[in-house]
């Protein structure tokens, strides 16, 4: 019943508070980010969805308009040489990811589930399909995320998208948005366990 229905509605009435809630500082969010450097105050990016549909996801613009694209940060060769002054402070933060309140809303995504990937990231995406996890709606945070973000291999962080599909629930969900809160507070990197950790459990259970 919670994934079905209830899930859906939570995502709607908490997209359609947020909106309106954060209208304000979305607004000088946005103001900022057009004091500090040239281009436009969004960043759109083809993501994958929902049994791997294609989507739009909306950020504010972290980067410079030159840098490259369909590129994850880390795998920049110096991502500091693309960041802006107000994307550093953005990102660090995560209220980058704000404005995907809007994608919440449209049912492109959900507030709790996987992070969605990029479309050319196969080798995620595949891994993924090990574990169901590419049948859901992609969220704003996941398990993956509040268990150690992009440090994560990912073997491990798909492992852990298909454990929270597993273990989706009310509960759950609210457990992992309240470490997420706690995470981004205290600018962790890991939450909980270590990538040690949960590179041993990963190839204890392949072996088995």
């Amino acid at each position: 019943m919670y994934k079905k229905y209830f899930k859906r509605l939570l995502d709607i009435v908490l997209a359609t508070g947020g909106i309106v809630v954060l209208a304000i500082p979305l607004g000088i969010i946005a103001i900022a980010i057009k004091a500090d450097s040239d281009g436009p105050v969004f960043f759109k990016q083809k993501r994958v969805g929902k049994n791997k549909e294609h989507f739009e996801i909306l950020k504010f613009r972290t980067m410079r308009t030159d840098t490259p694209k369909d590129v994850p940060t880390h795998e920049l060769s110096d991502p500091q040489k693309w960041i802006t002054k107000v994307g550093k402070i953005l990102r660090k933060t995560s209220l980058d990811e704000l404005p995907q309140i809007f994608n919440i809303f449209k049912g492109e995504m959900s507030v709790i589930g996987p992070r969605p990937a990029l479309w050319n990231q196969y080798d995620l995406i595949e891994e993924r399909d090990k574990y169901d996890a590419n049948s859901v709606r992609p969220g704003l945070t996941g398990l993956a995320q509040i268990s150690g973000r992009d440090e994560l291999e990912i073997p491990i962080k798909a492992k852990l998208d298909g454990d929270y599909v597993e273990k989706m629930s009310l509960l759950f969900d609210c457990k992992c948005f309240l470490k997420t809160i706690k995470s981004v507070l205290k600018s962790e990197g890991f939450v909980e366990g270590s990538v040690d950790e949960l590179k041993e459990k990963l190839e204890s259970e392949n072996k088995s």
